[in-house]
């Protein structure tokens, strides 16, 4: 799905890795929460939501829990998603939960 580019003189917009997560097996899903902390950090990532409490609104409830990783651009948390350190990480995941990913860009100030 494109996204927006900006030249180098216009404000870059940042990204959001939003992931939807219904952990299987919560002691396994341990090592995969505390392998990825760095890579996010590595790709320039920070959490913004990590769990807690959830009230759904409208519409149908989540099927767990919520996680918010701020990127400083759609590249950059499109680099992490796809990276070489990531991968193996993403298969600890992958046996562990059952998950729904997506990146969304922000707006600019």
């Amino acid at each position: 799905m494109p996204h927006s580019a900006a030249t180098n003189d216009s404000p870059v917009a940042k990204a959001y890795v939003i992931a939807e997560v219904e952990v299987r097996d919560a002691a396994a899903y341990e090592d995969y929460k505390s392998a990825v902390v760095p890579i996010v950090a590595q790709f320039g990532g920070r959490y913004i939501v990590r769990g807690g409490q959830i009230e759904s609104v409208e519409g149908s409830d989540p099927s767990g829990r919520m996680v918010v990783i701020e990127f400083p651009n759609f590249t950059a948390a499109q680099a992490f998603l796809r990276s070489e350190e990531y991968r193996p990480v993403a298969d600890i995941r992958h046996k562990t939960a059952i998950s729904r990913i997506m990146i969304v860009e922000g707006t600019l100030p």
